[in-house]
């Protein structure tokens, strides 16, 4: 049945605004809102409502679109000070940790397959590929629980965590295309498959830093007559680092994310402009991504699996995830990294659209029995939100890791442009500080700082040395920042 261009667009407004608002339930009862999204689409799917959507060439391509997007927009916000004490357990929680996670999960779903009481028969290598496809923990979830839930987590974990989530899609995605190649070759030499896994990391990692360079050299110079097209320039170079990565053998997922640091670090024009723009675009890609996810699977077919898959996820989060986690920390000591840590650290191996969005690989390329594969990781990783993305919160306070968040910024909406290297900060009057005399000038304040702007309840005030103050008043007050010359 074919459905006019008004139609298809009134179905897609209407399941963004459903999305939209149930998410707000989300917030309010701790739910993942992605797993909402994703519930939103089986909802409406072929088994509910009945929207047919069963291409999963056009899923991979969605979810590539997203993905790219969702890293960059990852990458930005993840600062140099912040992952440099944490740079080397990253590192290894996304390459060895994945290998580490592929290796116990492929062995153990191969063991529950030679069991006569399973309905699953998967041999070793398409063992492996099932894991491989659920080894990294979804950049998508991990960034948007962490920061929808606005947690302060204890001992660098959240830049820990961004950075490993970040950066492990692309060992996933690398493992995952070998072992379709392994398959379909029927069998790649060792020299062949370190050599594939050395291209894609070289030219990967070589071109992000590259095009991220590029690109904040052509933000700053180009000067463009409307700033509203700022934004979309850096959403032209996503697209261009990602493809023009992996049309060189490279890795465009790690391009991606590594162009985002180098964009989100340095000083370019427009910022506030760029970076409201993209949080838009990964709100918006990420509810297309999960709803066209939740369209494409048939929960019905998930009932056949729902046994074996509950046993592999439980598998994975109780005894793989952990055991991959501590083995990568052992060089770390316990004062640098607490058994605390490790074990929130395990916790949060979150799946999410992307082991979904590789488990849709399989499909397209054929592999024998890869519904059976694609409706397992499904299944997973909705076992997964529920369980993990529901409980990180919970699990970060029952293990004393989760501390106040600290003020930042102000309450009048007013940012200054990071050229200026001056901060703006509240200031709410108490009878104390009013006792030498309730005028502007009788306020004692630090030396380099003015008030430039009074709020009483709704009314705004510009400030004189004459104004008089009250209790409760809020000062915007403006530091200067600049160094001293020694």
């Amino acid at each position: 049945m074919s459905f006019s261009a008004e139609i298809v667009l009134l179905v897609g407004a209407v399941l963004l605004f459903i999305s939209i608002v149930v998410s707000k339930t989300g917030y309010r009862f701790g739910i993942p809102t992605l797993l909402l999204f994703l519930l939103v689409g089986m909802v409406f799917g072929s088994d509910g409502f009945g929207l047919q959507f069963h291409s999963a060439a056009e899923a991979q391509f969605i979810g590539m679109i997203s993905l790219s997007i969702i890293l960059f927009s990852g990458g930005m916000d993840t600062k140099y000070k912040e992952i440099k004490p944490v740079l080397s357990q990253g590192v290894l929680l996304s390459t060895l940790g994945v290998l580490l996670t592929t290796l116990f999960t492929g062995l153990f779903i191969f063991w529950v397959s030679n069991l006569s009481s399973t309905n699953i028969h998967f041999p070793l290598v398409v063992s492996l590929l099932l894991a491989a496809t659920m080894s990294s923990t979804d950049s998508a979830s991990v960034f948007n629980i962490l920061r929808s839930q606005k947690m302060n987590l204890k001992y660098n974990l959240r830049p820990t965590l961004e950075l490993e989530s970040g950066s492990n899609d692309p060992m996933a995605f690398m493992l995952t295309i070998v072992l379709i190649q392994f398959i379909q070759s029927g069998g790649m030499s060792i020299g062949a498959i370190l050599s594939a896994f050395c291209i894609q990391f070289i030219v990967g990692g070589v071109a992000g830093y590259i095009l991220g360079k590029l690109a904040v050299w052509i933000i700053n110079k180009i000067n463009l007559n409307n700033t509203s097209l700022y934004p979309l320039l850096l959403l032209s170079f996503v697209f261009l680092i990602y493809t023009a990565t992996s049309l060189l053998e490279g890795n465009g997922y790690l391009a991606v994310y590594i162009a985002g640091i180098i964009v989100g670090n340095a000083k370019i024009v427009n910022r506030k402009e760029i970076s409201t723009f993209l949080d838009g675009m990964t709100w918006l890609f990420q509810i297309i991504m999960f709803l066209g996810l939740g369209l494409l699977v048939n929960p019905h077919e998930m009932l056949g699996v729902a046994v074996v898959a509950s046993l592999i996820g439980l598998f994975m989060i109780v005894l793989a995830r952990p055991l991959s986690v501590f083995l990568c920390l052992l060089p770390y000591k316990r004062k640098r990294i607490s058994y605390r840590s490790r074990l929130f650290i395990s916790w949060v191996g979150l799946r999410g659209a992307v082991p979904i969005i590789f488990a849709t690989y399989p499909v397209v390329a054929g592999i024998e029995g890869s519904n059976q594969l694609f409706n397992i990781v499904f299944f997973i990783t909705i076992l997964s939100l529920i369980i993990q993305g529901s409980s990180i919160s919970w699990v970060a306070r029952l293990l004393h890791l989760d501390e106040p968040l600290p003020e930042t910024g102000n309450s009048f909406g007013i940012e200054l442009p990071e050229e200026t290297n001056s901060s703006l900060r509240d200031l709410v009057l108490t009878e104390e500080m009013l006792v030498n005399g309730n005028r502007l000038m009788d306020m004692s304040l630090p030396e380099g700082t003015l008030v430039m702007m009074v709020r009483r309840g709704d009314e705004y005030i510009v400030p004189n040395g004459s104004v008089q103050l009250h209790v409760g008043d809020v000062l915007l007050l403006i530091r200067s920042e600049i160094k001293k010359k020694s």
